[in-house]
């Protein structure tokens, strides 16, 4: 039996067996509803290949500045976005961490997101797993929410492992210490720390547009990988689209366009409104097409 049909199983085996559902026992049920969807996805082989390529980025990045500034000369600019931290990471590992996010932002963190959202409905309909899903006592709106935490959740993970990664390489490689920020002041390590876990939920905030994006793809479709493939596909030409000047004027309410403003935490003081609007385009997204998916998987007929 699989883990879809017993969980359908046990649920029709409460409802005959006991009263109305107190909301301690709701709170129960989809509590365990949302660790069974957790155990799902991240024990599945895809979902541990999509954070070892996101561990291996750091890795790769810190070897090749180690490699480039072998004479101790400065790294040279050009660093997918954030030149001000690679010309930092010999001075202070802490900057893998955050050039490393800057790396990963613009395709590697969405794209897994894109993977792991868009597979999130189509793929449970495609195993034929999803009726019995919704025969247990969930609802179709309360799997839904519970398949976008657990997307939501990835998000984090995702962002921390490269997080996490970025500063074992750091310092191993280069020294630590206290650091200097863009503006030029200085701070401590405790409180460069304290900002790296900062940009780090920063940057997993700014993936919920592309989560509900990939979610509402999700339901539209039966196969996993149209959607999956659908959702990378919008994510690279919104990426392309970001870049044509003669768009400027539609740029601003694009997914992509602020993600980058997570720099403006490591001035002082810190710059706040690109990561205000940023925040505030995610929250609009993840209410628009989070909406969007919630209609379209009220009306959609179940047949597997």
């Amino acid at each position: 039996m699989s883990q879809a049909e017993e969980i359908a199983s046990q649920g029709r085996g409460e409802l005959r067996a006991k009263p109305p559902r107190t909301a301690s026992r709701r709170t129960t049920f989809y509590g365990t509803l949302f660790r069974n969807e957790l155990h799902t996805t991240f024990r599945r082989w895809r979902t541990l290949a999509l954070l070892a390529v996101l561990a291996a980025v750091p890795i790769l990045v810190g070897i090749a500045v180690k490699i480039e500034t072998g004479d101790d000369s400065a790294a040279g600019p050009g660093g997918g976005g954030g030149p001000a931290f690679i010309s930092q990471i010999t001075n202070n590992g802490l900057f893998l961490v955050f050039t490393a996010l800057a790396a990963t932002l613009p395709f590697f963190l969405p794209m897994a997101i894109g993977v792991i959202a868009g597979d999130a409905i189509a793929g449970e309909a495609n195993a034929g797993t999803l009726r019995y899903l919704l025969v247990a006592p969930a609802g179709r709106t309360r799997l839904l929410l519970t398949k976008y935490a657990t997307v939501m959740t990835f998000c984090l993970v995702a962002t921390l492992v490269v997080a996490v990664s970025a500063l074992a390489v750091g310092a191993i490689l280069f020294p630590l210490g206290d650091l200097t920020t863009i503006s030029g002041t200085r701070i401590t390590f405790g409180e460069g720390l304290g900002r790296a876990l900062l940009i780090a939920l920063v940057v997993a905030a700014s993936l919920t547009g592309v989560a509900a994006l990939g979610l509402f793809i999700s339901t539209l479709t039966n196969s996993g990988i149209a959607a999956m493939a659908t959702t990378v596909g919008l994510l690279i030409t919104v990426q392309i689209l970001d870049q044509i000047p003669q768009l400027h004027a539609l740029q601003p309410y694009f997914f992509s366009h602020y993600w980058l403003s997570f720099a403006d935490l490591m001035r002082e003081p810190v710059y706040w409104d690109d990561l205000v609007k940023n925040l505030g385009l995610q929250a609009l997204y993840a209410a628009v097409f989070g909406s969007a998916a919630w209609a379209r998987f009220l009306a959609k007929d179940v047949t597997a």
